[in-house]
Formats: C-alpha cells, structure tokens, sequence
C-alpha cells in the first residue's frame, strides 16, 4: 500500500526583504567619474550654478558609487561614480576656489551588484520636474519667511524680475490655481488673470470662462481686466506723464509677463483732471498774448474745428541756418531708418538716436504762424493733445459769430491748398464740409520717402489725366469756378498758373513708363507748337477741338502736385481734390508700372515692415524665409519675393484696393531663398 503524501501548505513564501544600504562618508580625493556614467551631454545648469548651490545648502544628494578592484579583484580603496558625476564636478569647483577640503568627506552609496549603466540611467530618468505651481508656491514660502527677491533670485539663478512674476502667479486667485493644477487652465491665461490682483475679478472672470461666455485667449481676458484703465500709451498718459501722475496719488498697474509693457493707469477720472488742468494753463498762457479765446478738448479736435473758419497765417521763413539744419537732420533721418535693426544689439540705442531726430525735425516743422493784433482780437486758438502726447495748437481759428464777411477768403485758400502742397498734421474734409483724421502714416517712414512715393503718384496721375481731355475740362473748369463762384474758399491740385510740376532725385522715377509716356506726349505737341509765343494764338484757333483738348488734357495734367512734402503747410483739401481725380481716373499704380524695389521703398524702411510687406503679400511663411536676414540682404530679397504679386505699399493703395489681410486667396506657396541666405541653424537642423 503506498504512502499517503504530505498535504501541501496553503500559506505562500514570504517575500524577501529590501535591503537599503546607508550611505557612507568617502574622501573626495577617493573618488574619481566612471566611464558607466550615461549623462555626457553638457546638461542646462551650469557647474558653477551648482557649486554654488552645494555652498549654501550643503549637499542634499549622495553619490551613487563602486569600488574599483585591484589586479587580484580586491578592493583598491579608490571609488568611481557612476552617479552624480555632475555633484562630482562641482565639489570640485569649491576645492579650486578653496571654499572645500580636498579630503572632505562626501555622503556615498556603495554599489556591488547589478550594472553600474542602469544605475547611472535610472537615476537620470526616475524622476519627475517639479509643477511650475509648486515651483511659485515654493517662492512665496521662502518671501514670507523673509528672503528678500533679490536674495531668492540669487539663491536659484534666475533675476529678480522672474522671482517676481513667480510671487504673482503665487498669488492668483486659489480657484484659478486650483484650475492650473488641473490643466483646466493655461499658464498663458492665467499670467493673463494676475494682470489684477482682485481675486473677486479674477473669479468672475473665470466663471464667465467657463459658462462659455467668454473666451480663454490671453488677450480677452487683458482687455476686460483693464477696460476701465488706461494704457500707458495713450496720449493723455503721455501728455501728463507716469511721474505727475503718481504724485498726485494715482497708482499703475503693470503686466509683469510682458517686458514691452508701461501699464495701465488706474484712474482715468484722475488722469483726465490732470490733463485738463495742464490744458487749462495753456490756454491762460495763449490768452494773455491777446487771442480773443482759447478753447482746449481732450478729445479729437477735428469736430470742433470744422466749425470755424482758419484765418490766413504768414508761416515764418527758414532762416538760413535753420534751412541748413533741417537738410542735415532729414538726411541723418534716411540714412538711420535705412540702417535701423530693431533686433540688434544697440536696437534701443538706434531707437533713441531716431525719435531724437524725429523730435528735432519737429520742432523745426512746428513753428508758430504770425498773425496780426487785429487778428488775434476777434480769433482764437485750440489746444488738443497729439497722438504722441505732445500739446497740439490750432492757431487764427474764427467763430462764425465773428465772422464779419468782409474777410477776404480768398487768401485763406491761397493759404490752405492753393500751391497744391500737402500738410498731413490737417484733417480730411469730405465733399459735405465735414471733417476726419488724416490717415495715419507708419511712424517709421521717413518724411522723405513719403514725398517720393507721392511723387511717383503725381507723374502717374498728370499721365492719365493728360490722355483724359474731358476729365481735364473738367478739373480745369473745376478750378476756375472755384475763384469765380466761390471767391477762393475751395482748392484744387492744378497749379493754373500754369507752372508744370516735376519732382527731382526721386530714385528710379525718371527711368519710369508714365515719365517716359509725359516726355513722349511733351515732345510731339511741342513739335506742332509754332516757334514764337506771339503766334500761339492764331495757332490754337486754327487748331480742331480735338487737338485742343487733347492740348488742354496735357497741360492741365503737367500742373498737378499731389506731392507730400515733410515742412509744407496746409493744402490738405488740395490733397483731398488729388484722391477725387484719382478716383475718377481709376489710377491704379500697379497698373501703371509701379514696382517696389530696393532704392524705391525696402531699403528705406525698417526690418519689421519688411517682415510685414512680405507677409501681406505672399502670406506669413514666406515673411519667416526672410526674417533673419541682415537689412540690406532683407530688403533685396524682399523685393524679389514682392515682384509680381501686385502688392503696392499703403499710401499707393487705392482707396477701393482690399486690404491684403482681408483677401480670400489663399496664401502664396513660399519662395525658397538663394542658399547662400539660408539660416545656417535650420540648415543644420534639417541634416
């Protein structure tokens, strides 16, 4: 009978038990790096970063080490670390700098089994990046315990201006924090909320986010966070200025995520009081010189003005030094536009010498009109603030109640738009009488550049006209029943003296189609001209209608000037009078020939409107092709990535032209740049 087997046991083996070794002091000069170490990479903290780190809080991190065995397998006293080389490399800084013991001993863990590669690699892996919330939470423990931010910044290698952006993402609202711990919320939007310290808003604001009433982008919740603020930039800022401001008690908020931030002005009501008072003892300053009246708005001044009638001005002359002075500062203008680089590293310094130059300019440009005694008795002045926060004067203005009628206007138009020059300081005034701003041109184009493309539109201007012998009758007539009917108070871009207008040193323009179609149109009218004057008109009379409107056509179109001049006054209504016969004539420049190149626009603007002309033209992927090139390779490549599309700069633009951002074609595939101005880093990456 065989044996009955023992029942097996149902309890299972226990599992063994973990062992941890404790760390273990080894003299620094016993230890050396092993070739196991897996990190050879130069890793985002710097070694001396680190050195200074161990310096201040000692060591918080044992190395990870194993012996090193002699020719007969024993151990040789001597270890290599396969895990901490860069505490290592560290501790040895501070015994270069003397602050460490060459023998001192280091907190060790001693390694004998297992791969000493694993060990190096799990050490490097098996950990987790602190949360950027716990990172700010962190900051504001050690703010409240006392640290200054200069010492914290100090302490972790990051400059005060981040110490403080992390305190206010720290002191956000708990429920948006909360929101952030759970991704519910970007850290985008939630710099965005700590533009105001209110966490009552901030809530709000968040429940509006979530009730899908509003959206999460940054930039909505910036707007509604400041919406009853005002920013920095804005004129009546400006005008009073940060320091005025704060010293009569207002305060300012500032976005501590954006380093080209000025803030926000806290008190509107304040900042307006302060405005009007500064307005008010101008106007007391105007009136003693013997205005009749001096009337200040912190508004636009363009409805006002309408109302009221200019009173004709002598523009004090250029002296024949001030005449110098202005040649010089416009050349030094071009030649710092065309070298400005907003990138580089004197960027701020090229900005400073430019608005410098700017402000030189517009000093000289702002000079004072003379009126008489009489004059002033019966007139007054507007005072305003500028777009860029400078007092704005309108002089010789006349109420309609002191309007005596026997005013003779007409040396007002001769004033205001009768030499067809332009003044873009003045405003628009429409067919109706009324008035609006003029368009504001981009504040980093040179005066001189506008008055050469204006100067192109002109010559493409008298060229239709002059193959429009109706059109011409009627500008013609248009003047002439302006004296007549109107006595003067309207004005015109024909200059019926008649003086034939050309604009000089314009690059490019004598080369141009319609300037070569003029000389062409010139030289066969003048071949059918008699020679004497005396026989000019038994000529015209034996000439057929056709042949003297097309004569008439031509001359009047050689008279018009639709030129924007940087130093001339008045004539806005000339100007106005120049769209209206553009518009009529449906002047389109791309038509006419009109190319933007090198000498005639890109060198002679700024890299970031380069960036922008080529973006607008042929979309934003071919505008990064470009955008870390030097200038002079920008502009040249620019142009070439332009050439063909149609793309006109703004001021060419008709006024039925789309803006581009606004077109549905789809954007232009993008033009590869000549490999010799390919970005080096991209090339690389893509090999």
């Amino acid at each position: 009978m065989a044996k009955s087997s023992k029942p097996k046991s149902s309890r299972k083996s226990p599992a063994p038990t973990l062992n941890l070794a404790a760390a273990t002091s080894i003299p620094l000069s016993r230890l050396a790096l092993s070739p196991a170490n897996v990190r050879q990479t130069k890793a985002a903290l710097s070694i001396e970063a680190l050195a200074d780190s161990i310096a201040r809080r000692s060591l918080l991190q044992s190395l990870s080490v194993r012996p090193v065995l002699d020719e007969s397998g024993a151990e040789s006293g001597r270890y290599e670390i396969q895990a901490g080389g860069r505490r290592y490399r560290a501790l040895q800084l501070l015994v270069a700098q003397k602050r460490l013991d060459p023998d001192a001993p280091i907190p060790c863990i001693i390694k004998t089994s297992g791969l000493a590669e694993d060990d190096s690699l799990a050490e490097n892996t098996d950990r987790e990046a602190l949360h950027p919330l716990d990172q700010f939470r962190a900051f504001q423990v050690l703010r409240e315990r006392g640290l200054s931010e200069d010492e914290i910044a100090a302490a972790y290698a990051v400059t005060p201006a981040v110490v403080r952006q992390r305190l206010r993402l720290a002191a956000a609202s708990p429920v948006l924090l909360e929101a952030y711990a759970q991704d519910a919320l970007r850290l985008e939007a939630l710099m965005a909320f700590c533009l105001s310290e209110d966490h009552a808003r901030q809530e709000q604001l968040w429940g509006m986010i979530q009730a899908g009433q509003l959206g999460v982008q940054p930039y909505a919740i910036k707007r509604l966070l400041t919406e009853d603020k005002v920013e920095a930039d804005d004129k009546r800022a400006l005008f009073v200025g940060q320091e005025a401001y704060i010293a009569a008690g207002g305060t300012i908020s500032r976005d501590l995520f954006d380093e080209e931030d000025g803030g926000y002005f806290d008190d509107p009501a304040l900042l307006n009081a302060l405005a009007s008072e500064k307005l008010a003892a101008a106007c007391s300053a105007l009136l003693s010189e013997g205005w009749k009246w001096a009337e200040s708005t912190l508004e636009s001044p363009y409805a006002i003005r309408s109302r009221l009638r200019r009173l004709p001005a002598e523009q004090p002359p250029l002296a024949e030094d001030e005449q110098t002075a202005y040649d010089v500062l416009s050349a030094q203008y071009d030649a710092l536009i065309e070298d400005f680089d907003e990138d580089a590293e004197n960027g701020d310094e090229q900005r400073g010498q430019l608005e410098s130059v700017e402000a030189q300019i517009a000093a000289i440009d702002d000079r004072r009109p003379l009126f008489d005694e009489a004059d002033k008795a019966r007139a007054g002045v507007l005072l305003s603030i500028s777009h860029e926060g400078r007092l704005s004067i309108d002089y010789g203005l006349l109420r309609p109640e002191d309007d005596t009628a026997t005013e003779d206007e007409s040396a007002d138009s001769e004033h205001e738009g009768g030499n067809g020059m332009c003044d873009s300081r003045e405003e628009n005034i429409d067919s109706n009488g009324s008035s609006s701003p003029a368009p504001d041109e981009d504040d980093r184009v040179s005066p001189k550049l506008i008055h050469d493309l204006t100067a192109y539109r002109t010559t493409a201007l008298q060229q239709r006209l002059s193959e429009e012998p109706e059109i011409a009758l009627v500008a013609v007539l248009h003047a002439m029943v302006l004296s007549v009917f109107y006595s003067g108070r309207g004005a015109t871009c024909l200059q019926l003296s008649i003086t034939p207008y050309t604009s000089r040193l314009v690059p490019g323009l004598d080369d141009w189609k319609p300037t070569s179609a003029l000389q062409t149109a010139h030289d066969a009218f003048e071949a059918q001209l008699p020679d004497h004057p005396a026989k000019l008109w038994s000529h015209l009379l034996t000439t057929t209608a056709d042949d003297r409107a097309a004569l008439l056509a031509y001359c009047a179109a050689r008279s018009i000037k639709a030129v924007r001049e940087p130093h001339a006054y008045g004539a806005q209504r000339s100007l106005m009078q120049a769209d209206q016969l553009a518009s009529t004539l449906t002047l389109d420049m791309g038509a006419a020939g009109f190319e933007p190149t090198v000498e005639n626009y890109f060198g002679r603007i700024t890299k970031a409107q380069i960036i922008e002309s080529v973006r607008e033209a042929r979309g934003s992927s071919t505008a990064q092709l470009i955008d870390h090139l030097k200038k002079p390779d920008m502009a040249k490549e620019a142009a070439r990535l332009v050439q063909g599309t149609g793309w006109l700069p703004p001021i060419l633009r008709g006024e039925t032209e789309p803006h581009p951002e606004s077109s549905s074609e789809p954007e232009t595939p993008p033009a590869a740049l000549p490999p010799f101005l390919m970005d080096p880093a991209s090339e690389s990456a893509a090999a």
